[in-house]
């Protein structure tokens, strides 16, 4: 097989990535730091059918989109963020399942000299079975230690190395010593684009009822501040004919004036017995809820068991066979 020469290896590069930039609406700026060729094959692999990866230098990368724009202007909202070791994850799947299958394909490593730390590690209290002449690993690192029976044991956990702190050569020889290996490197999601728009990996966590939450929250805002400075909205309407009704209820209490809504409000009030059996009433209904539920919840539970001790049954086993 001849191999391609360098100028045609970048023309069918460039026809490459404007081919998925028109072919892919979505796609992730992934970082591949700390990624080996195998597990990038894996990562492909596993992908296959549901997304693309493509990997290249950034120059390229930037030029190729660069003379994309003049087709779809919104690319340019890539350009920023094409820096360091990163490539592309182009999909017209769901960009959360598509962000799962990224994540699922992480691989263990053990911590080395110099790497910055994605995460902290914890070295649990445990007899380690490592011989009294290691001593000075754990002394040096300051981690209680005692012997026991011949070998070292690490007294209580200890937080060996902070999140984002540079791996030192001591803490890196006592991982691998323990068989420990701290980290977990995949492609790493920096950027979302997806029609137009780069926004960050964390809106994919946020969820139908997070918005609406949010949007009944800015309601509520919006509700306090009209009905403070007396400006009507469509968030107070509500609120200003709930209370309308409360003065023409107060008023009709007052006075002789009566209408339908306020005859009832009226009636209890002036029959003192009747109030009483209504409030009594109201009490009732509402602590009978909470044992209905309760005992909801207790009827399923013992369904559960009931089920569970029948699966026994069926297998011809009891508890003491």
């Amino acid at each position: 097989m001849v191999k391609e020469d360098k100028s045609t290896w970048k023309a069918n590069y460039f026809i490459k990535i404007i081919q998925l930039l028109n072919e892919y609406p979505k796609c992730f700026i992934v970082n591949a730091d700390n990624v080996g060729s195998r597990q990038m094959q894996t990562i492909r692999m596993s992908l296959r059918g549901y997304a693309v990866v493509l990997m290249g230098k950034n120059t390229m990368m930037r030029k190729a989109i660069r003379g994309h724009l003049e087709h779809n202007a919104a690319l340019e909202r890539l350009l920023p963020h094409i820096k360091n070791n990163v490539g592309f994850v182009f999909t017209k799947n769901d960009l959360a399942d598509i962000r799962d299958r990224l994540l699922n394909n992480k691989v263990k490593a053990p911590a080395r000299a110099g790497a910055v730390a994605p995460c902290d590690v914890l070295i649990p209290a445990q007899n380690t079975a490592l011989g009294p002449e290691k001593t000075s690993f754990f002394q040096a690192l300051s981690i209680p230690t005692k012997i026991s029976r011949g070998t070292i044991e690490i007294l209580n956990d200890v937080r060996l190395i902070k999140e984002a702190d540079k791996v030192g050569a001591s803490e890196a020889t006592l991982l691998n010593m323990l068989n420990i290996s701290p980290f977990s490197y995949g492609l790493v999601i920096e950027q979302v684009y997806d029609s137009g728009t780069v926004f960050a990996p964390g809106v994919l966590d946020i969820t139908d009822d997070d918005i609406r939450k949010k949007f009944m929250a800015g309601v509520t805002n919006v509700a306090s501040l009209s009905l403070a400075i007396g400006y009507p909205t469509l968030a107070s309407i509500p609120h200003l004919l709930v209370n309308g009704f409360k003065n023409l209820v107060a008023i009709s209490l007052e006075t002789d004036i009566e209408f339908e809504e306020a005859r009832e409000i009226k009636e209890l009030l002036s029959d003192p017995e009747k109030m009483a059996a209504a409030l009594a009433a109201s009490a009732v209904s509402t602590a009978a809820a909470a044992p209905a539920a309760a005992s909801a919840a207790e009827e399923k539970k013992e369904e559960k068991v009931e089920s569970e001790e029948e699966s026994d049954e069926d297998m011809g086993l009891g508890l003491f066979d």
